[in-house]
């Protein structure tokens, strides 16, 4: 065999190996559900729409993770089973999306040590001038990332549905400041 032959076959037998290796297993843990979800049916959306029929899921439930499929994660909370998807953050890979979702710290201790009315608004998936960044994502869940590439800008674009969008405005100090919107939107996701 001759030396340019080997070089081919091994060059055949590396790009091989790396189409047939394995796929990376993701994670499958226990832990906590960062913040207040709106689910339909079994479908929790990364989006966080509002409709008929969507109830609230509190941040803070135990969770555990018992799967990953394209764009989504396997989840049961208490028992039943519930897919969360990444409909709208699909830059991040999967580790990045479960591990922003599901977190390993109960959030329930922060929003315990925090006012009555922040936790109010964090249970009732609504927001108040004067939450920090970390309460907004408990309250609304992250901002979806095909519209928010950084967390550290001065504004969030949320949606309650396809066409009613809302946007939650910072100050320097990283408190809500204002959140601007359609007057019907704002009545239902602003807590005065």
């Amino acid at each position: 065999m001759t030396h340019l032959a080997s070089l081919s076959r091994a060059a055949a037998l590396a790009c091989a190996a790396a189409f047939c290796a394995p796929a990376q297993a993701q994670p499958v843990y226990s832990g906590w559900l960062c913040c207040t979800m709106r689910v339909s049916g079994d479908w929790i959306s990364d989006i966080n729409y509002t409709g008929n029929g969507t109830r609230l899921i509190q941040a803070g439930t135990p969770v555990q993770i018992t799967g990953h499929g394209r764009y989504r994660v396997h989840i049961t909370i208490k028992g039943e089973p519930y897919r969360l998807g990444n409909d709208y953050s699909r830059d991040l890979d999967d580790a990045q999306f479960t591990e922003r979702y599901i977190v390993r710290t109960d959030p329930a201790k922060a929003l315990a040590r925090w006012p009555q009315k922040v936790q109010e608004a964090i249970r009732t998936a609504r927001v108040r001038v004067g939450m920090t960044r970390e309460q907004v994502i408990m309250a609304l869940g992250y901002p979806v990332s095909s519209e928010n590439p950084a967390l550290d800008t001065d504004a969030w674009r949320y949606w309650l549905g396809s066409f009613e969008e809302y946007q939650v405005h910072f100050n320097a100090a990283g408190k809500v400041r204002e959140v601007s919107g359609a007057p019907g939107t704002l009545a239902r996701v602003l807590m005065r």
